[in-house]
């Protein structure tokens, strides 16, 4: 959505944004790039972005930026905290 309303509001030609994920498991020991190094399990996902239309060079290098400025993409880059509450069901 974020590249698709930036080229919208260059009115550049992008037709479609084709975006495929693949989600594995992998041990923290045996990421290069990773800061944990214990012995659990870290949740990789592999992106694939196809950019559908008569793009210039320059407008899908620079959607290829504004991806990472998406605000779902920013979040799971980030550390997450999860805080259950539970919720009683009945009357308020």
């Amino acid at each position: 959505m974020t590249i698709a309303l930036y080229a919208r509001t260059k009115k550049w030609p992008l037709e479609s944004v084709v975006i495929r994920l693949r989600h594995s498991r992998i041990h923290a020991k045996d990421c290069a790039d990773c800061v944990t190094r214990t012995d659990t399990l870290l949740d990789r996902i592999e992106t694939e972005l196809e950019l559908v239309g008569k793009l210039t060079s320059e407008q899908r290098s620079k959607m290829m930026e504004i991806r990472h400025k998406c605000p779902v993409h920013r979040t799971l880059k980030s550390e997450i905290v999860i805080q259950e509450v539970t919720s009683t069901g009945g009357p308020a």
